[in-house]
């Protein structure tokens, strides 16, 4: 049996009860204004493969956050808890529910990654299943293809891999490359938009067009989204690179919510998404 979609109030409601907007998300406000001055000065961490058309400072960032995301606007208010306006977030999963619609109307393809597999990989999932569901080509491709890409404790060694049709990274070396491969400890957590970029590549490689929609987060948004692709997905309070990526119209759809729950907690978003999408 399946389950019921939440109605808007109930998802409000469910949004602020798990913390995933809110007055209370779990990221401080200290990080928030962090994440903004890095990408103020170009971090390539921050940018997430965005090349910004406009000059944004901390100050213009942080406007363009209390617009699309509804952290404090207040410059010079600098610790504690921030927030998320969970409003916006619902609206922002009507607008994503209806880029699914129209690809699902001509059958688009689509093609998923994430760098928070552990989160939103069943997020991403249900959302392609639907697609499939619809009549839509799933894009897999690069399966096991390797690259080194930047993380917190230096370059990593990681190949491609599929949580059933969602792209991640895995560890091949360091660290963190505990337990057997594909047990999960070795999913990596990354902003860089590499992956997305050797995936499309592949697909051209193989003689496919770009896909219609990319739906991802962090560097899959961004990257796919300079690329001139249609794409959409989450992002969180610290993460601006994907808001200014949608108010320069180059990401289609971003919905601000916190990115570091567990997986379950996405569960009615997407029965949400997918009911408003009528698929």
């Amino acid at each position: 049996m399946s389950r019921a979609a939440p109605g808007r109030a109930e998802l409000l409601d469910h949004l602020v009860r798990r913390r995933l907007a809110g007055p209370n998300i779990p990221t401080s406000r200290q990080k928030n204004l962090r994440s903004y001055r890095l990408f103020g000065q170009g971090d390539p961490e921050a940018l997430m493969g965005l090349d910004p058309e406009g000059r944004w400072g901390p100050g213009a960032v942080l406007d363009l956050m209390a617009e699309r995301c509804g952290v404090r606007p207040e410059f010079g208010y600098g610790q504690g808890p921030d927030r998320i306006d969970p409003e916006r977030t619902v609206d922002a999963l009507d607008r994503l529910a209806a880029l699914l619609r129209r690809t699902a109307e001509r059958r688009g393809s689509v093609l998923a990654g994430t760098g928070h597999p552990t989160q939103l990989a069943g997020f991403h999932g249900a959302l392609v299943a639907a697609l499939a569901a619809a009549g839509c080509a799933v894009r897999t491709p690069a399966r096991g293809a390797r690259l080194r890409t930047p993380t917190p404790v230096g370059d990593r060694l990681c190949a491609v891999d599929y949580l059933g049709p969602v792209a991640v990274l895995r560890t091949l070396d360091g660290p963190a490359r505990t337990g057997r491969l594909g047990s999960g400890s070795d999913l990596l957590h990354t902003h860089s938009a590499q992956p997305v970029r050797m995936v499309l590549a592949a697909l051209a490689e193989a003689g496919h067009p770009p896909p219609d929609l990319v739906l991802g987060d962090h560097g899959w948004l961004c990257g796919a989204g300079w690329l001139g692709i249609a794409a959409g997905g989450p992002a969180d309070s610290n993460d601006p690179a994907p808001f200014v990526g949608e108010a320069e119209r180059t990401v289609a759809v971003v919905v601000p919510v916190d990115d570091g729950a567990q997986a379950a907690c996405y569960r009615p978003l997407t029965d949400y998404v997918l009911q408003q999408a009528d698929l």
